[in-house]
This record gives structure tokens, C-alpha cells and sequence, in this order.
């Protein structure tokens, strides 16, 4: 079970890049490869699976158990981990759940990416504490990337070579390689048009510039990972129906997967396409960007009326975006409020953002997600007013409590908390 950690001292380092051109290079060649996310991310594990044609999982050490990571990392292919800010770096007070968290259960070995674009010698150094500050965490090679010259990448390879650590590659600086973002957050892989050939040129650049037969080499001395069958979450409901296009396209898989194996029948459908709402027992409205389709949602008409129609009969869960379309009104970054379903009394903006972020432990007796959760909130959302009973006691990281979160009305609920795993 072959696999590596790619890390780097900070973010903006182009853990993202390398990650992406490995998984295309690396499955161009015809073997067994898959991609995996440290941390609660949505966008980077859907460019993952574009790019190897494997499903791609999150590894969120702060939020998963010891047994759940080693099973959803266990497997014959080749894993390639995809780091989440600086290696070190985690939840407060003392950094739990980085990805060097992974590196030591796992036993993976990291490549380190460094962005040189303003370090010559001094990368020695850099390089050389994060090698020693743990013993547990092996870092076996170092990419260095944005590379101004070849001059620049000898002066860097002599300073790396005079601590003893191995440089597998160089990238140089590239223009249009990096992800598109926008105001409210980084663009989705499905909303890519140039999709396929935004990840061939990070393939080629990859393939051009890194060692890949150093990288499998490395890879091969991550230790045995054990197979574990980890915990299941059981299903909310025997019959979901879940929202799934670009405004709500933020589930996890190992959720999803975990319910299917539990014998519950999951019904897909699109809200943008102003399609109704199955019949279920629940209707889940899964995180997304409702906000930047939110004149398309006030206008879909079916599915508004078919969502209003099954909170008699269904239960219905929204979280964070979802959480917000069940409300009265949203108001995008323009200053426009639109009409939305209106099943709880609340009314969130963008037209002033503000970021609310970290993990959370959130609890609850009510609805379908009734007992104690690891999650986490990341959006930019203010809101303006929030009436009614809540739905979720929280505590952050550090075990502080927190406003109680999100609400409830009879067959209705939701928040801003995105649920990762039973706590």
C-alpha cells in the first residue's frame, strides 16, 4: 500500500498543483492511483478525482477517529494525500488535526513543496527545521516550485544538498496553473469548461519537472497501512433525497457511502434545474454556493413548492447553503435579496461578509441528526435575523462554548455547521 503526505511550510505553496499533476502523470502511466484531502475540504477532493478517476476522500484528523482514517485510507493503490495549510498546522490550542497528524498514523512519508520564488540559500534552513521538529514525521524529498531560473534551482539544490535532503523536482514559474477563484471562494471542478486541459498542463508540467520515478520510490516506503473497517454512521433515513448540482454540491463521500452500505436508497436531484423534490423520508440541502445562483433558486417554482409540499410529510435538513435556501431570504454580494422557501424565519446577506470559521462540536435531540457531531463552519454569510427555537448546543476547538446554532421548526432544520463525523 504504497502513498505520501504532499505538504508544504504554509499555504500558497502549490501542494494543489503538485497534487493534481502527480495523480494525471502518475495515472497516465497506468497504475493504481487515488487522491485524498487532509481536512474538511469540498472543492480540491472533486479536481482530485477528475484528475485519477478515483474517488477521492477526505482524511480529517481532528474530526475522524484513529479507525475511520485507516479505513478510508486503506487500499492497493498508490494514495497520495493532499496536505491542508502548513504541515504543522491545525485546530487550536496545540494544532491538532494538521497533516502531519496523517503522516504519523498513517505512516506516510511527506514531499515537502517549498515556494522559492524569494529564497535562494536560506532554503536549507527552512527545509531543515521542518525536518527535525519531529521524529515522526519523515520527510523524504522536497519540491521546490516557482523557480526563477536555472541558476536560481542550482544555488537551491546545493543548499538542499548540504543538509543531505533529496530534491525531486523544480518547478518553474508558470503562468495559468492555478486555481481560478472568485469572491466567495474557489471555483468547482465541474464549472470548469477547460477541466481536462487545466489538468494535462499540470500533468505535463509535473512529468517535465519532478522525478516520478523518485516519487513512487518514495512512496513505496510508507509503512503497511492495516486495514480497518471503521465505524459506520448510520442513516438518517431509509429514503433520502439529496440536492446535488452547483449550489449544493458539498457532501461527503464517506457519509453517502456509509448509508448506501447501511441499505438506505439515496435520490439525487437539482434544485437549479428546478426539479421537484423526490418522496422521501428526508430531504437533505447539502452546503454549496446558493448564493451565487440565488435568483435561479427564488425563480425554480417546482422545486420551491415541491420542497414546501414535503416539509408535511418529510423531514428536511439544510446545512450551511442548504441552511440558508430553507430560510425567508437571501441577499447576494449585489445587495439583491431573494425569496426563498421560507420554512424557518431566517435571513442571511453577503452583501457585507464576514468569515466565520473552525471546528466545531455541535449536539442535538432533534430531527435526523440527533446526538453529538465533529464538524466544521467555513462562510462568509451574515445573519440578519434568526427567530425560533435552536437546533445545535457547539463548542469550538478548544472546548469553548459557543452560541447555540442553526434552528428548528417541527419537521425543519438546519445550520451553518457542516457534519463531518459522529463524535
Amino acid at each position: 500500500m504504497p502513498g505520501l503526505l504532499i505538504a508544504a511550510p504554509s499555504s500558497g505553496a502549490g501542494k494543489t498543483t503538485v497534487t493534481l499533476g502527480l495523480l494525471r502523470a502518475l495515472s497516465r502511466r497506468g497504475l493504481a492511483i487515488r487522491g485524498a484531502k487532509s481536512g474538511p475540504d469540498y472543492i480540491d477532493p472533486r479536481f482530485h478525482a477528475a484528475a485519477c478517476g478515483a474517488e477521492c476522500v477526505n482524511l480529517d484528523a481532528w474530526a475522524m477517529s484513529e479507525d475511520r482514517l485507516r479505513a478510508l485510507a486503506a487500499g492497493p493503490e498508490t494514495l497520495v494525500v493532499e496536505g491542508a495549510m502548513g504541515l504543522f498546522d491545525g485546530a487550536p490550542p496545540h494544532g491538532r488535526g494538521a497533516c502531519a497528524d496523517l503522516a504519523r498514523l498513517l505512516g506516510l512519508p511527506v514531499l515537502l513543496v517549498v515556494d522559492a520564488a524569494r529564497m535562494a540559500q536560506s532554503v536549507a534552513p527552512l527545509v531543515a527545521g521542518f525536518a527535525r521538529f519531529d521524529p515522526e514525521v519523515r520527510i523524504g524529498g522536497v519540491v521546490l516550485n516557482r523557480v526563477g531560473s536555472p541558476r536560481h534551482e542550482t544555488m537551491l539544490r546545493r543548499a538542499l544538498d548540504a543538509i543531505g535532503m533529496p530534491v525531486l523536482g523544480a518547478l518553474p514559474r508558470t503562468e495559468g496553473i492555478a486555481h481560478p477563484s472568485r469572491h466567495l471562494g474557489l471555483v468547482q471542478a465541474e464549472e470548469r469548461q477547460d477541466l481536462e486541459a487545466f489538468l494535462d498542463r499540470a500533468a505535463d508540467l509535473v512529468a517535465a519537472h519532478i522525478d516520478l520515478d523518485s516519487v513512487l520510490a518514495l512512496a513505496a516506503r510508507a509503512a503497511p497501512r492495516r486495514s480497518a473497517s471503521g465505524p459506520r454512521t448510520p442513516p438518517p433515513a431509509q429514503r433520502i433525497a439529496l440536492a446535488r448540482d452547483a449550489a449544493f454540491a458539498f457532501a461527503y463521500p464517506h457519509l453517502l457511502e456509509d448509508w448506501r452500505a447501511q441499505g438506505a436508497e439515496i435520490a439525487t436531484f437539482s434544485p437549479l434545474a428546478d426539479e421537484v423534490v423526490p418522496a422521501a423520508d428526508l430531504v437533505l440541502l447539502p452546503g454549496g454556493y446558493p448564493e451565487l445562483h440565488a435568483g435561479r433558486l427564488a425563480a425554480a417554482q417546482n422545486f420551491m413548492q415541491s420542497l414546501r409540499s414535503a416539509s408535511h410529510v418529510s423531514n428536511i435538513y439544510g446545512e450551511c447553503g442548504g441552511y440558508m435556501t430553507l430560510g425567508e431570504t437571501l441577499t447576494d454580494a449585489e445587495g439583491h435579496a431573494h425569496r426563498m422557501a421560507g420554512l424557518l424565519d431566517l435571513a442571511t446577506s453577503f452583501e457585507r461578509r464576514r468569515l466565520h470559521l473552525g471546528y466545531r462540536r455541535v449536539e442535538t435531540s432533534h430531527g435526523p441528526f440527533a446526538g453529538c457531531w465533529a464538524a466544521h463552519e467555513f462562510h462568509y454569510a451574515t445573519t440578519l435575523s434568526a427567530k425560533g427555537t435552536p437546533l445545535f448546543e457547539a463548542v469550538d476547538a478548544e472546548g469553548m462554548a459557543l452560541p447555540p446554532m442553526g434552528l428548528r421548526r417541527d419537521r425543519v432544520c438546519g445550520s451553518f455547521a457542516h457534519l463531518i463525523d459522529r463524535a
